[in-house]
């Protein structure tokens, strides 16, 4: 019998993923049972629960996706010399976070995760750790402005990266919701606040 390579695991992965991903877009995550991720796969009952024991894992691990990207977008933006300015910075992030907002992207199911969680311990967790990554990642953004003097020094960095990150969920929230504002609107916004901001 040959052996299943890490390709192939990877595949199916990713099969079982999409098949998912297209369950909880279309039913609501609430809505959709395992069985509807079988169906949708393809696949037999086994095999997708060897990869996937329950759709608190499925979620996981499209979050995992999305949150990859950001965090990749994140990285480089720390390792940028010299840094941008805040806004522009942001500009970035909202940039990644635009392609995740299509009809099929991870952020209409973030919304319903945000719903499960309140009941979900496990879920809850996970979402707590990602975020907490997200806050300290806005961290570092917040130290290179402290330091290039866009920011007082004496600001508290962990203070303000909580603030200067809720404008994400802030801007794809209402984009989802509403459709508006578009990016560069929401932007302006942002500039015209950190612009009347008192510096100390």
């Amino acid at each position: 019998m040959p052996r299943v390579t890490e390709e192939h695991r990877a595949a199916r992965r990713r099969q079982i993923v999409e098949a998912a991903r297209r369950c909880f877009l279309r039913e609501g995550f609430h809505r959709t049972s395992m069985q509807d991720v079988i169906a949708e796969a393809g696949l037999s009952v086994g095999a997708v629960y060897r990869y996937f024991p329950s759709k608190t894992d499925l979620i996981n691990a499209i979050a995992e996706q999305a949150i990859g990207g950001a965090s990749r977008v994140l990285e480089e933006l720390a390792a940028q010399e010299p840094p941008l300015p805040l806004v522009e910075a942001l500009d970035r992030i909202l940039t990644y976070v635009e392609t995740q907002l299509g009809d099929d992207g991870a952020l209409r199911i973030a919304i319903q995760v945000w719903g499960e969680a309140q009941r979900d311990p496990a879920l809850a967790a996970f979402v707590a750790e990602k975020y907490a990554g997200f806050r300290t990642a806005f961290g570092m953004l917040v130290r290179h402005a402290q330091a290039s003097g866009e920011l007082p020094a004496d600001a508290d960095p962990d203070a303000t990266a909580a603030a200067l990150f809720g404008f994400v969920p802030g801007w794809f929230t209402q984009r989802i919701l509403t459709g508006a504002p578009d990016r560069a609107t929401y932007l302006a916004g942002v500039r015209d606040l950190l612009d009347a901001t008192p510096r100390r």
